[in-house]
């Protein structure tokens, strides 16, 4: 059994802002099924949600800050979680990042710092909990000091470093470096500093043990300029640390047997009752009910990384087809004005939702046909998973985790019973607008299309599953 300590900036369902969330909130709970002695720690927010118990174990002084560490449950599991309250810093509304009018904290680099300093105390077991971890598990930019100020530690636990997205790395002036008190010899090029400025990511980067990212295809193309963010040589240097592991996805919450948002729960043996959800779902957003119209459903973040514009640009061209469309999402206000503008010309064709609603994000998912992710980076992508584990044919673009979790209907993959759904591959209109037709001829066989739906029910997406992988890598440090 080994120690890991989990240090992340979010855990559902203690708080959500994205995809980390989900996979702080997952993975260390299947780790503790599978019998690893595993905490997770992260700051005390004003914002967290808990029903569980909250008790104070212990107070450190870092940086003149005198900083309790509070314990708690992840609710709902036994996972341990080790709440780094300092009021100072993280005793205000709004969520990890921004603020409650939606500006980024202007003093990030100071509370992700703080952060990052008591966990080492905690990692060091300096911190009066009489607990001192195998490996230090960190998450993204704000965990990026962690390993940093670890490789200074004699002694240290191991460190393991997970990119969830490169898009952000925690990039801070001079000045701000300077201000944290940061040890000096962290400051140089192949070290913290990036370009002049404090690259929180980098310290992760360069000072982990092993690298891991979201996805096998992922952890290549972040080797490469276009994804790679400036960092891209830094990462094929350290090529030999760095793997991809395809993230699972929350199993009891997305089971189409037992889900209680959708109105006729299903399997891959009761497929025909999928029907009845798509009533419900084209009754509640007020398109004609029709069984026969296949039914294509987007749920994104409106901005350009998902492809948004793609879809825009082929919508004059769907709508000739007889289809409808459904989309649950906000983001850009000029791709939600426009999206709104087509809603507005084709209520019977089109229905969009600004915004976010979980109980239709079920219900779509169980009633649409066909699911949209034209990305143009995806790291892991969780959608596409859903969609297969619904019987909803997902088309997705040929990136990232899509590429990992998709696999394109073509003869062969029709014939050995593995093709899932369809994937193209250049970010453009035209090459989306082929994979839409694709999917409408393919839909026009029901026992084809039925046996799409069969093959990505029948996958294993669990977090048992990555979590053995986990293992497998903590094993080899």
């Amino acid at each position: 059994m080994k120690k890991i300590l989990f240090v992340t900036s979010e855990a559902h369902p203690l708080i959500k802002t994205g995809g980390l969330a989900d996979v702080s909130g997952s993975l260390p709970k299947a780790l503790l099924e599978l019998g690893e002695d595993v905490r997770i720690i992260m700051p005390n927010y004003q914002s967290i949600k808990t029903t569980e118990e909250v008790r104070y174990l212990s107070t450190v002084h870092v940086n003149n800050y005198a900083v309790n560490i509070l314990e708690t449950r992840l609710p709902g599991t036994d996972v341990t979680v080790w709440l780094v309250d300092c009021p100072e810093f993280f005793n205000f509304p709004g969520n990890p990042y921004v603020d409650e009018q939606g500006k980024p904290w202007a003093n990030s680099a100071e509370r992700f710092a703080l952060f990052c300093r008591v966990t080492v105390e905690v990692a060091m077991n300096r911190s009066y909990l009489d607990w001192r971890p195998d490996i230090v598990h960190c998450n993204d930019w704000q965990s990026g000091l962690v390993p940093a100020l670890l490789s200074l530690e004699y002694n240290r636990p191991a460190t393991v470093f997970t990119i969830h997205n490169m898009a952000y790395q925690g990039m801070f002036s001079r000045t701000t470096y300077l201000s944290l008190n940061l040890p000096g010899q962290l400051w140089n090029p192949y070290g913290i500093e990036f370009h002049d400025m404090l690259s929180f990511l980098k310290g992760g980067l360069v000072y982990s043990d092993r690298i891991t990212t979201v996805s096998p295809t992922y952890a290549k193309e972040i080797q490469t300029a276009e994804f790679g963010y400036g960092l891209e040589g830094l990462l094929s240097y350290r090529n030999d640390f760095l793997s991809g592991i395809i993230n699972g996805i929350d199993i009891d919450h997305w089971n189409p047997e037992t889900d209680t948002n959708i109105s006729q729960p299903f399997n891959h043996l009761t497929l025909d009752k999928k029907s009845l959800n798509k009533a419900e779902l084209q009754e509640r957003l007020s398109l004609p009910v029709d069984k026969n119209i296949p039914v294509f459903a987007l749920i994104s973040r409106l901005v350009e990384q998902k492809g948004i514009d793609l879809i825009l640009e082929c919508l004059p061209e769907m709508l000739t087809h007889p289809l409808q469309f459904v989309l649950l999402g906000n983001g850009n206000k000029d791709f939600e004005q426009r999206l709104l503008n087509f809603a507005e010309d084709y209520p019977d064709k089109i229905s969009i939702v600004i915004g976010y609603n979980e109980t239709l994000a079920h219900l779509i998912e169980a009633g649409a046909d066909i699911f949209l992710m034209p990305s143009r980076f995806e790291p892991c992508g969780l959608n596409q998973i859903y969609s297969q584990r619904y019987g909803t044919i997902p088309i997705v673009r040929k990136t990232g985790g899509l590429a990992d979790t998709v696999v394109d209907t073509v003869p062969e993959s029709l014939n050995n019973n593995t093709a899932t759904g369809l994937v193209f591959n250049e970010a453009s209109p035209g090459a989306l607008m082929e994979a839409i037709k694709r999917s409408l001829i393919l839909y026009s066989y029901p026992k084809t299309w039925k046996q799409l739906q069969i093959n990505g029910m029948q996958k294993d997406y669990s977090w048992s599953k990555s979590a053995k992988q986990y293992m497998s890598l903590y094993s080899h440090l």
